[in-house]
């Protein structure tokens, strides 16, 4: 079942119509990855990797093979699916690190003050504290964890505190429960699941360079999934023995891209498109997977439709209930991504609309290499390597041009390594006209700005070294008060079009 993705257990009578007394309305477990693209469980096509309690999740639930990120950047994920809004629309939030305002809805405070007894542990990340609840997202939760080193499994998201959560709640209210893993964030630590993989059989992305060296890095990368997985079944089996797990809803998914080149922070598929599955032995009808366009931030209204709870006016979210009810059907034909500032200096804005994915860059000029997390390690090295030989496929040249065109279009139906900018063409695609259109109104209704004094890179480019200075320019947004604008921009397009 598939958790790192998002993994949504909805009871089935949320889908056919909660009760509104509390032993009846659904329990939800959210359970969320740390740095994981939607490639890398078993079930969704990469073999040798071991996540089978994830897969058995996916094999008896809902799938999402087009399910998308805000952005690919910790902190404003998180924020983004914690409150249903758009980054820029929460202002400092859009940047890592930046604190969540005041005032915002939370929906884990929606369901709190329904009656639901919350509960956190693991890695917070909502704003400035990476490791503990601070700021808003205090009150959104009966009781908060830490992400400290485990004694458990030696994990670091918390891990040991997830199934006391579970054991310690109150037994006559229903429940939601926001468990954060570190897994898979750099550095690795999977301790005694170190080794569980050999490098010979990792799947090299094509942007990387196969090297000893990339497999080994790799190889650590899919240990820490794998120690994920593990504490998933934990989890399904405490619920199992509580006799909960029928009328419990459990969302699993990941808060960006893996830690590697061309995937954290950046706006290609292998960065802003995680995993996602719903589990919900009472609700789904028949295991299935979709190929229904989905944003993070509907999993908010889904989860208040679900618990019977009025969404509040901020959020920006399409409740996916009918996709729960029907995988065929459509909430949406537009997703909207940002990539704003994290170590690097960036306002780049995503638009996909059928097969095509429209990127905008206000600062061509500026070197976008990823988080520093991601450009400076043994993979990365490689390419670097390489690159002082003149061997580069073209793909792995355009991981380390750095830069970025202003505009970017792939057809992913006939390029999903998105290699080939149509935007470049003599002769581009009419549908460019169309996304540069959409993409100005969702810039215009939703409040984006670009910032005329941006936060500055942090991190020495040649080295990866982190400068002595740091200050906080201004957020995108912050010019037209993005915080108070509840607009959501496009979401359902009537009009055919073209799909080569």
């Amino acid at each position: 079942m598939r958790y790192l993705c998002l993994i949504l257990i909805f009871g089935l009578s949320a889908l056919t119509g909660l009760s509104a007394s509390n032993n009846s309305r659904p329990n939800f477990v959210y359970i969320i990855g740390d740095d994981i693209s939607a490639e890398d469980f078993g079930c969704y096509g990469n073999p040798g990797i071991h996540t089978p309690n994830i897969d058995r999740l996916a094999a008896q639930g809902l799938r999402f093979t087009q399910a998308y990120l805000t952005a690919s950047s910790c902190s404003p994920s998180r924020s983004s699916i914690f409150t249903s809004r758009y980054p820029h629309n929460l202002e400092t939030a859009a940047e890592l690190h930046g604190l969540l305002p005041e005032g915002i809805p939370m929906f884990p405070k929606l369901l709190r003050d329904s009656g639901y007894y919350t509960a956190h542990a693991g890695k917070a990340h909502f704003g400035g504290e990476s490791d503990i609840l601070s700021g808003p997202a205090v009150a959104a939760f009966d009781i908060g964890g830490d992400g400290q080193r485990d004694d458990l499994k030696g994990g670091r998201g918390g891990e040991n505190q997830w199934i006391a959560r579970l054991r310690t709640r109150p037994q006559q209210k229903p429940f939601f429960m926001w468990f954060a893993s570190h897994d898979a964030h750099r550095s690795w630590d999977a301790d005694s699941f170190e080794g569980m993989h050999r490098p010979d059989d990792v799947r090299v992305p094509p942007y990387l360079v196969d090297t000893p060296e990339t497999r080994a890095d790799l190889a650590h990368y899919y240990d820490e999934i794998t120690r994920l997985d593990y504490f998933v079944g934990e989890v399904v089996r405490e619920l199992t023995r509580q006799r909960v797990l029928d009328n419990t809803v459990i969302i699993v998914m990941a808060d960006n891209g893996r830690p590697f080149p061309h995937s954290k922070t950046q706006l290609f598929d292998d960065g802003i498109k995680p995993p996602l599955i719903v589990h919900w032995p009472a609700g789904i009808p028949h295991p299935a997977s979709t190929d229904a366009l989905v944003s993070s931030i509907d999993i908010a209204p889904t989860i208040l439709e679900l618990a019977g709870v009025e969404r509040p006016a901020s959020f920006q979210g399409v409740s996916l209930v009918p996709v729960l009810r029907d995988p065929k059907a459509t909430v949406r034909d537009y997703i909207f991504a940002e990539h704003n500032w994290h170590n690097f200096s960036a306002h780049v804005r995503m638009v996909r609309h059928g097969n095509y994915v429209y990127m905008r860059n206000a600062w061509p000029q500026l070197p976008q290499p990823g988080a520093s997390d991601t450009f400076y390690n043994p993979s990365a090295d490689a390419l670097k390597n390489l690159q002082a030989q003149n061997k580069l496929t073209p793909l792995q040249a355009i991981v380390m041009q750095q830069t970025a065109p202003a505009e970017e279009l792939y057809n992913l139906a006939r390029d999903p390594g998105q290699q080939r900018n149509l935007a470049l063409d003599a002769s581009p695609p009419a549908i460019l006209t169309e996304l540069r259109t959409t993409l100005n109104r969702w810039t215009e209704e939703t409040g984006d700005t670009v910032p005329v004094k941006p936060t500055p890179t942090n991190v020495v480019y040649e080295t990866g070294i982190k400068t002595a200075e740091f200050w906080r320019g201004d957020a995108p947004g912050a010019a037209t008060h993005a915080a108070k604008i509840n607009r959501s921009g496009p979401v359902r397009n009537l009009a055919p079009i073209e799909q080569k």
